[in-house]
C-alpha cells in the first residue's frame, strides 16, 4: 500500500510539476531557507544554545533523571529543537501553511490543472481552516513529549526508590524510553499531519481534524510511518549536504559565489521534498478515505443481505 501511495504521488508530483515548482519558489523555499539556516546557527551558536541545555539539564537533574548519555543527547536535541523552533515559527505559520493550502487545492483539482498554479484567493479561505489546526497540533507535540517526560519521571524515580538504580539497570531503561520517546513522537507526528490535510479536505479546524485523523489512521499507522520515512531521509541528506557544501566553507573563509548558488539550488532542492511530502500526505489521505468508505459499504451490504434471513429464522 505504502509503495503505491507512493507512485501516485510521484505521478501527481511530475504531472502538475509546473504548478508545484511556482508554489516551491513563492512559499517553500522561505521556509526551506529559514530551516536550513536553524540549523547552520544551532551548530555555531555558542550563547543561546548553551543557555537552553544548561536550563534544560538543571530541570532534568531535579526531575532525578539520571546522567546518563540518552539523556544527554534529548537534552540536546530538545535544546536544537527549540532552537530552530522559534528561528522559524514565523516562516512556518504564513509560507509553509501557505504552501499546504496551494498544494492541496492543485491536488484537489488534479488532473484538470496542470501548468498554472492556483489563483490566491482560491486557496486563501483553506488557510484559516489550516492556522488554528496547526497551533493545536504543537500544542499535540508539546503534549506527547510533556507526557512522555512524565511518565520517566515516574519510572526512574520508582526504580531509584526500590534500589534498583545500577548501571545495568539504568542503561536497561535509558535503552527502552528510546524506544517509548521516538516511537510516540512518530505517532503524534504522522497524526498531527495527517490532521493539516483533513483541515483543509474537509473544511474543519482546531482539535476535530485531529481526532478525525486519529480514526484514519487507525489500523494504518505502520503505513503512515513508511510513507514519513523517505521524505525525512531525504531532508536529512539535504541537510547534511548544505552543512558540507555552503557552511563548511564559509566557516574556512571560502565563500564564493558559486558556494551561493549552490546554497539556492539545495534549498530548491529541499523545498521540492517538502511538497513531495504534503502530496504523499494527501494522498495516503485520499487512499484512507476509500478504505473507510469501501470498508462502510461492505458492512452495509452484508447487514442488507443477512437481515431478510433473520427475520424468516422464527418463522421456519
Amino acid at each position: 500500500m505504502a509503495t503505491h501511495i507512493i507512485r501516485r504521488s510521484i505521478h501527481a508530483f511530475f504531472q502538475s510539476y509546473h504548478s508545484f515548482a511556482s508554489i516551491a519558489t513563492l512559499f517553500v523555499f522561505p521556509v526551506s531557507a529559514s530551516l536550513l539556516l536553524s540549523q547552520a546557527l544551532v551548530t555555531s551558536s555558542s550563547v543561546i544554545l548553551p543557555s537552553i541545555s544548561s536550563r534544560l539539564e538543571s530541570l532534568f537533574q531535579a526531575a532525578g533523571f539520571p546522567a546518563t548519555q540518552f539523556f544527554s543527547l534529548v537534552r540536546l536535541k530538545i535544546s536544537q529543537t527549540i532552537f530552530s523552533f522559534t528561528l522559524t515559527l514565523p516562516f512556518t505559520v504564513t509560507f509553509l501553511l501557505l504552501a499546504k493550502a496551494s498544494i492541496i487545492e492543485v491536488i484537489r483539482e488534479f488532473p484538470s490543472r496542470s501548468h498554472a498554479p492556483p489563483p490566491f484567493s482560491s486557496f486563501l479561505h483553506l488557510y484559516r481552516s489550516l492556522l488554528p489546526t496547526h497551533l493545536f497540533n504543537s500544542l499535540v507535540i508539546l503534549s506527547a513529549n510533556a507526557t512522555i517526560f512524565s511518565l520517566l519521571f515516574l519510572v526512574f524515580n520508582a526504580v531509584d526508590v526500590i534500589g534498583f538504580s545500577s548501571s545495568n539497570s539504568l542503561l536497561f531503561l535509558s535503552a527502552a524510553a528510546a524506544v517509548l520517546y521516538s516511537v510516540i513522537v512518530a505517532n503524534a507526528t504522522v497524526i498531527c499531519n495527517l490532521a493539516i490535510i483533513v483541515s483543509a479536505m474537509e473544511n474543519s479546524s482546531g482539535c476535530l481534524p485531529v481526532l478525525k485523523a486519529c480514526m484514519l489512521i487507525r489500523g494504518r499507522v505502520m503505513t503512515a510511518l513508511t510513507l514519513a520515512l523517505p521524505p525525512n531521509l531525504g531532508m536529512a541528506a539535504i541537510e547534511a549536504l548544505f552543512h558540507y557544501r555552503v557552511v563548511r566553507p564559509y566557516h574556512l573563509s571560502k565563500f564564493s559565489l558559486s558556494v551561493i548558488w549552490e546554497a539556492f539550488s539545495i534549498t530548491y532542492m529541499h523545498s521540492l521534498v517538502i511538497i513531495l511530502e504534503i502530496i504523499m500526505s494527501c494522498a495516503f489521505f485520499r487512499s484512507c478515505k476509500l478504505e473507510c468508505h469501501t470498508n462502510l459499504e461492505n458492512k452495509s451490504y452484508y447487514k442488507t443481505e443477512l437481515e431478510p434471513e433473520e427475520k424468516g429464522a422464527p418463522q421456519v
